[in-house]
């Protein structure tokens, strides 16, 4: 049982450690190409900043436990609002009246209801349905192609390019496939690490890989999304933080679920059904009820969010014991 605990933490770690590999030496090689940093950032660091939750969800289908996956972008979600944003909140405000920030976060709150309105319509999720996830991201990345044509300071915009600049790094072309290929490879291995043991642990504890996909895997795979906010801030620019998180969180409903969907069934499990994705939902409307009021979400916010994370916590541990 250790042992599998700590293949999860293992396997967390080289998911993380290697999706971060891979934008680097993808978005540097595409530099050195003369490709301009508006494409890298909608495409190489739009992707490969959900690479771990993607890996995770499409491991997770072809072998068998969609509900690793679904439970994963749930649990994941969750997090990067009450954790990636709660955290960030209690050291400095955030400010919510930055340009764009409303639309995305309604943009946001749309893709929770579309997965809501899908499992209903059929559990386990088909082809079909995601293949419309998949449709609606590549729409959302065409339209924000068009904003930034039009000479928008959209905030997610904004930071996928910053991200994509920030990622350039000095070396030869070899060396930087060299990194991308070990980073790719990185990232398999870790999703199967993950896989693996999340199966095990749930299978010796006797819960259901949901439980585990919620809690350890789903903030594991946001550590990348905590850690950037939680820098931004001590950088003051907590306004980055907002962009992030609600960028991130399109990214898992519309092309983790998508992607992974295109591979076999996602399955739901009825406690999400009947819990966890009504949390999400709630998450999403509180972000768009604080974006609104155009206030900075402050320390008391911060506070609230992390008991609020916390007491989550307890209601799953609870629902098992």
């Amino acid at each position: 049982m250790l042992i599998s605990f700590l293949m999860l933490f293992l396997g967390i770690f080289v998911l993380v450690y290697s999706g971060n590999k891979m934008v680097e030496s993808a978005a540097s090689l595409a530099r050195s190409l003369g490709v301009s940093g508006l494409i890298i950032g909608l495409t190489i660091v739009a992707f490969g900043t959900s690479s771990p939750e993607l890996i995770v969800g499409v491991r997770s289908v072809t072998t068998g436990v969609g509900e690793l996956a679904s439970a994963n972008v749930i649990g994941s979600n969750i997090a990067n609002v009450l954790l990636a944003l709660g955290i960030p909140a209690t050291i400095m405000a955030i400010p919510t009246n930055t340009i764009g920030v409303a639309r995305n976060a309604s943009i946001a709150l749309f893709a929770s209801i579309l997965l809501i309105v899908m499992v209903f319509i059929n559990n386990p999720l088909l082809f079909w349905q995601s293949f419309i996830f998949c449709m609606c991201i590549i729409i959302y990345l065409l339209w924000m192609y068009k904003l930034s044509s039009a000479g928008s300071e959209d905030p997610i915009l904004y930071e996928l390019i910053n991200e994509a600049e920030e990622s350039h790094v000095a070396s030869s072309k070899a060396r930087l496939i060299i990194t991308l290929l070990i980073g790719i490879g990185g990232l398999l291995l870790g999703g199967h690490i993950i896989v693996r043991n999340a199966v095990l642990i749930a299978t010796n504890l006797n819960i259901s890989e949901t439980v585990i996909g919620l809690t350890i895997v789903a903030v594991g795979t946001s550590l990348p999304e905590i850690t950037t906010v939680i820098i931004a801030s001590y950088r003051g620019q907590p306004q980055v933080a907002l962009g992030g998180v609600i960028g991130s969180n399109i990214f898992n409903l519309l092309a983790v679920l998508g992607i992974s969907g295109l591979t076999g069934p996602i399955d739901v499990s009825t406690s999400i059904i009947s819990f966890d994705i009504w949390i999400m939902l709630l998450t999403a409307i509180a972000l768009v009820f604080l974006v609104l009021r155009r206030k900075p979400i402050g320390r008391k916010t911060g506070v609230f969010f992390l008991f609020s994370y916390a007491a989550y916590l307890l209601a799953i541990i609870n629902s098992v014991m």
